[in-house]
């Protein structure tokens, strides 16, 4: 008996050493991706059918991270600084890219994205993707700001910033809204992507395309900080505008108060819901500009990119390609109003049917400008919104604002050896 019970005893731990190795081999891989709140809810259908199509073989979890931008940045690179952050991939803003690809975090996407992906994404999807030529994101949804208009109020929308005024203002007058043109001019990112458009109206652009050199001391500079001044001095906009970020610029227009509005694609959604009291009145298009000048539209847009260290780099390429995929974009555009990056579903009849907006989303898509691409955005956007925050509430005279403005940038810019 003592034989038998030791070669059963054996016989025992061999079996659960065996299903110990088996379990161990066949355990999932683990993928971690760390998202904004928002995308969390958007993309949960998605993120459970990956796990059932790959069941035994990836298991990919979400981190929720906060709703606010800078919230979840600042969260991101300082689970970063620490050196073994516990995700493989992050959902990041267009601007953040140049900063993480210098700071050295980011893994190369191109092994896994080649050129025929790039050229099925629809034009303005293509940008802000790429640092010195290597592919380092791949886009979640496509975005790009965006003129919204009540068509029950004006058979066509403005064309120039004068118009824009002009409209607005008899509008008022005529007592047919309380607000003609309601837009984000809180000291926050919003206001720097604000600015970004009606520069371009004017003519302008942030940094000089050739020399890299801020560009606050120009003509066009000026003329766009007299406008934005005069939006508000003039009643264009209430003084309200200077504390609106998008959920506020968004109700004013909701519920009837306002004439026109620039807003993200998502807003087109809320506004066709039947809660919104301009349901069926609304019609969208590009910010005005300048005669001879060609207007613009700021890239917004989140993406995908896999950070260095992660030991499960072609499981976290695989879960990319699923939340990306043609399949996911047609339902979370459907079901939430995120506009795809794929070109062809700009013709889906389907599509097409739900959103008739589409033909003018890939419009301004074609004009998208990225905000500038450089490590140092996030300090040169901070200088910006100071001088214009203090432009709008009448703290600022525009000459000193934009003179401060210039001189600040260009201080930073040099400091980094950026500009001579």
């Amino acid at each position: 008996m003592p034989v038998m019970r030791r070669l059963l005893l054996m016989l025992m731990g061999l079996l659960l050493a065996g299903s110990i190795g088996w379990s161990s081999v066949h355990r999932p891989e683990q993928v971690t991706i760390l998202m904004p709140a928002p995308f969390v809810d958007a993309t949960a259908a998605q993120v459970k059918r990956f796990n059932s199509d790959h069941s035994g073989r990836i298991l990919l979890k979400v981190i929720r991270g906060p709703r606010d931008t800078e919230s979840i940045s600042d969260l991101a690179i300082s689970s970063l600084l620490l050196g073994t952050p516990p995700f493989d991939a992050l959902l990041v803003d267009v601007t953040w890219l140049p900063k993480y690809v210098a700071a050295d975090w980011l893994q190369p996407l191109d092994p896994w994205f080649d050129s025929d992906a790039i050229d099925s994404l629809v034009s303005g999807a293509q940008l802000g993707n790429s640092v010195d030529g290597a592919l380092y994101r791949w886009p979640f949804g496509a975005d790009v700001g965006l003129l919204y208009w009540r068509t029950d109020l004006m058979p066509a929308p403005p064309q120039t910033p004068e118009e824009l005024i002009q409209i607005a203002q008899d509008l008022r007058t005529d007592g047919k809204v309380k607000e003609g043109f309601v837009w984000q001019g809180r000291q926050y990112e919003g206001l720097s992507c604000n600015f970004v458009e009606f520069l371009s109206a004017f003519g302008g652009a942030w940094l000089d395309p050739e020399t890299g050199q801020p560009t606050f001391d120009s003509q066009a500079a000026r003329l766009t900080a007299d406008w934005m001044q005069q939006l508000i001095t003039q009643g264009t906009s209430p003084l309200a505008v200077s504390n609106y970020a998008e959920p506020e610029t968004l109700q004013a227009f909701k519920i009837g108060d306002a004439a026109l509005m620039r807003n993200w694609p998502y807003a087109w959604a809320e506004l066709q819901s039947d809660s919104s009291a301009v349901k069926g009145r609304v019609g969208v298009t590009t910010m005005v500009a300048q005669p001879g000048e060609s207007p613009s539209a700021t890239l917004g847009s989140w993406g995908f990119s896999l950070l260095r260290g992660s030991q499960h780099q072609q499981a976290t390429a695989e879960a990319i390609r699923a939340l990306t995929s043609t399949e996911a974009q047609r339902d979370r555009f459907l079901m939430q109003g995120y506009t795809p990056t794929q070109a062809s579903l700009f013709h889906d009849p389907e599509l097409l049917d739900a959103s008739p907006v589409l033909p003018q989303l890939e419009k301004a898509l074609s004009i998208a400008e990225p905000r500038p691409i450089t490590p140092l955005y996030a300090q040169m956007s901070d200088l910006l919104q100071r001088q214009l925050s203090g432009l709008l509430t009448g703290n600022r005279d525009p000459d000193q604002a934009l003179d401060q403005l210039q001189g600040a940038t260009l201080t930073l810019l040099r400091s980094a050896g950026g500009v001579s």
